[in-house]
Formats: structure tokens, C-alpha cells, sequence
């Protein structure tokens, strides 16, 4: 059984009453319930864990070396400068799925960069809540690949 971290990071605690007309209504806890659900009905293992601040994230990360197959994170404001927790990613190799609620291309410029891209197998933006399902699934996809050849 895959076991995945669920890592949110800085003001994703406020889903819900942060900025509606950007995020909309739906909680972060909504979330985490939607994406444990999601992974029980594929026999995937979620704990979720949200930190505002960055060496939290980064502690999480290297914790998830012990215990997890692979990492869903939406780092918010931090996927466009911490390179801390970019290094964090890289150094414990743990398959990384980089989420954004919102399509972070189609917002203010300092958005369009992610520090994080180079290291994650893939990110997943613009489409709400269900970009949460779309990163499990992919992820789950990409180690069952990834597992398939290595038996090989």
C-alpha cells in the first residue's frame, strides 16, 4: 500500500474565508477529506499536514524519507522562492507532485515561477479541489509505472 504525504503549506489553513472569489468556499479540510477518500476507494494511504512556516515544510518533507512513497504539496507563495524547500524535495527523492488551487500562469507575474518544477515529476494548476485527485492519481500512476520497471 502506498502511503502519501498530503503537505499544504502557508495561509492554505484559511481556505474558506480567504479570498472566495479566488479560492472559493471549500476548506482545507474539505480537502484532505476528499483526497483520504480518494486514496481509500485506490488502497492509497493519505496523512495530511499543513505548516505556515517554511523549515515546518521542510522538516515534513524530510520526515516523509521514513514513511511515504510519494508527496502531493501545495507550497503556496513559498513554490516561488524557497529554495529550502526545493533542496528538501531533491535531497530526499521522494516522488513530488507540486498542486495549485488556482492556475498560477494566469495570475500576477511573480507567480509564474515555481523554484520547485525542476524537482517534482509534475504539477497539477487551475482546476480547484479536484487538482488534488488529478496529483493522487497521477502520482499512484507514476509509481505503479515507476514500480513496474524496476521489477523488470
Amino acid at each position: 500500500m502506498y502511503k502519501i504525504l498530503l503537505l499544504n503549506g502557508p495561509n492554505l489553513n484559511l481556505l474558506g474565508i480567504r479570498e472566495p472569489e479566488i479560492y472559493g468556499t471549500i476548506t482545507l479540510k474539505d480537502i484532505e477529506e476528499t483526497v483520504k477518500q480518494r486514496g481509500a476507494a485506490i488502497g492509497v494511504e493519505v496523512r495530511a499536514a499543513q505548516h505556515n512556516s517554511e523549515g515546518a515544510m521542510v522538516d515534513a518533507i524530510h520526515d516523509a524519507l521514513r514513511w511515504a512513497s510519494g508527496i502531493i504539496l501545495n507550497a503556496g507563495a513559498y513554490t516561488h522562492y524557497s529554495i529550502a524547500i526545493r533542496d528538501a524535495i531533491a535531497s530526499v527523492r521522494v516522488p513530488t507532485v507540486e498542486v495549485h488551487i488556482t492556475n498560477v500562469h494566469a495570475r500576477e507575474p511573480f507567480r509564474h515561477r515555481s523554484v520547485l518544477a525542476p524537482v517534482t515529476i509534475g504539477q497539477v494548476v487551475g482546476f480547484g479541489i479536484y487538482g488534488y485527485i488529478m496529483a493522487l492519481d497521477g502520482l499512484v500512476h507514476y509509481l505503479n509505472d515507476t514500480s513496474a520497471a524496476r521489477i523488470e
